[in-house]
């Protein structure tokens, strides 16, 4: 076992406070974006007023047309909170329960027990990944739908990965069964549900649920997603690249995924969550209220939000999204009221986050746009492995055309090479190096995050 330093110390760096929030936050991300580094559109407000909203990019690499601020992106896991909101709204209508068991609505998954909706919610199902179940057996001429997902784990029927409430572990298969279940107790689609309820009563007109390659239909400014091939040396959709085809045959699969917005709407909806539109402020509350294990331990995730705490900008209510060519990000900070919404249709995405806080709060920044390297496929295996950070608690390093970073109960995110020992990632402001003995081994490596080292 290999073993990662842990950060220890807080870099503190000083710059003029002279420019305005707006000046600064668009000087980063235009020297982001001019460095290859970003894609996207950026909306940062104060109480719900408009601060920085700015679109950098292409958003159809075929007709070289823009991104513009209406610009619709699909959000991958940042729907999540759409579907629980889903959820919550059928809980105060009187059609379901938190504590009902998942086998209440799908009895042929009854061999996995006593698992509720609640724990669906809070990821604490020890439900096994529906997308390892469907690389192994599913015919990839097809196009899988929430249906399929039934009805492949009741035919494998694979484990549990463990008893229900037990531990967190964050589940697109939880995410998914929740989509069911709206469907089949409200007896409408999906798509058809989050209009009705969410997207029509808040105005959020550039919203919607959309599967472009099951259900294609022609969305006007669409911000397609791309992924820079190697071998191309340019940017692709992923459709038809082979270390990403999964978009196409897991297409048909929504409530973990499969919301398109754009950041405007997002914001109506950031706003409708702070006023109680929606639902009652008893149901908000328990919406932004951690999980609780079954031994007492609070996770940080409530009904399809995350929770943080940091002494520089109070707590953070937020989530994330990654899917080939999309990155995705909303962030709410409760204390003092302000929102960073953040839509990439690149996987060239290596914009820091912390810099982007800092400014938000006023505070010094620096740094300079990361530049990528190329590195040769048999030198980025040797860093393939588990990195133990505390007992029991081990990041994986996988290569998957690519080397790939992930925490236990985390999405995993590609890094990027900016020397041969040293890596970065595009969807947080980190880094990470690797530290080799005198016989050339791989031993450890060194996690640099947000100013920390």
């Amino acid at each position: 076992m290999k073993y990662i330093l842990l950060p220890i110390a807080l870099l503190i760096f000083n710059l003029s406070h002279a420019q305005q929030e707006a000046k600064r936050l668009d000087s980063l991300f235009t020297a982001e974006y001019s460095a290859g580094n970003f894609n996207g559109n950026v909306l940062v407000a104060d109480k719900g007023k408009v601060v920085f909203q700015k679109s950098f990019g292409l958003r159809n690499e075929e007709t070289k047309e823009t991104l513009d601020a209406n610009s619709i992106f699909e959000l991958a896991s940042v729907s999540k909170q759409f579907t629980a909101m889903g959820i919550v709204i059928l809980q105060e209508k009187g059609k379901l329960k938190y504590e009902d068991k998942l086998s209440k609505f799908f009895p042929e998954l009854s061999f996995y027990g006593d698992v509720t909706v609640r724990q669906l919610l809070n990821h604490t199902g020890g439900l096994p990944d529906y997308m390892d179940l469907f690389s192994a057996n599913w015919d990839r001429t097809k196009m899988a739908t929430n249906k399929d997902i039934i009805a492949q784990f009741a035919d494998k029927k694979p484990a549990a990965v463990f008893a229900p409430g037990t531990k967190y572990e964050y589940s697109n298969t939880g995410y998914a069964l929740l989509g069911s279940i709206i469907e089949k107790v409200s007896g409408m689609t999906f798509g058809d549900f989050l209009a009705k309820n969410i997207f029509k009563p808040l105005k959020m007109d550039n919203t919607f649920v959309y599967m472009r390659r099951y259900q294609p239909k022609e969305v006007k400014n669409y911000a397609y997603g791309y992924v820079y091939s190697n071998a191309e040396r340019k940017k692709l959709l992923p459709d038809g690249m082979m270390n990403y085809n999964m978009v196409v045959w897991l297409d048909g699969i929504v409530g973990d995924g499969m919301v398109n917005s754009t950041t405007g709407d997002l914001l109506k909806w950031d706003r409708a969550l702070n006023e109680n539109k929606l639902v009652s402020k008893k149901s908000m509350d328990l919406i932004f209220t951690p999980g609780v294990l079954a031994d007492g331990t609070k996770t940080n995730y409530g009904f399809g939000w995350m929770f943080s705490d940091s002494p520089e900008f109070g707590k953070i209510i937020s989530h994330t999204g990654g899917w080939p060519g999309y990155v995705t990000r909303i962030d709410r900070f409760a204390d003092s009221d302000k929102t960073l919404i953040v839509l990439q249709n690149s996987d060239e995405s290596r914009f820091s986050l912390g810099a982007v806080r800092n400014i938000m709060f006023g505070k010094p920044v620096t740094g300079t746009p990361r530049k990528e390297i190329a590195v040769a496929e048999d030198k980025l295996k040797q860093y393939v492995g588990g990195y133990e950070i505390v007992p029991g608690y081990v990041m994986q390093v996988t290569y998957e055309n690519g080397l790939f970073t992930q925490m236990p109960g985390q999405d995993k995110f590609q890094i990027f090479a900016e020397s041969e020992t040293k890596f970065f990632l595009k969807v947080i402001d980190a880094q990470l190096e690797f530290f080799k003995d005198e016989k050339g081994t791989v031993t450890k490596a060194m996690l640099y995050q947000n100013g920390q080292s």
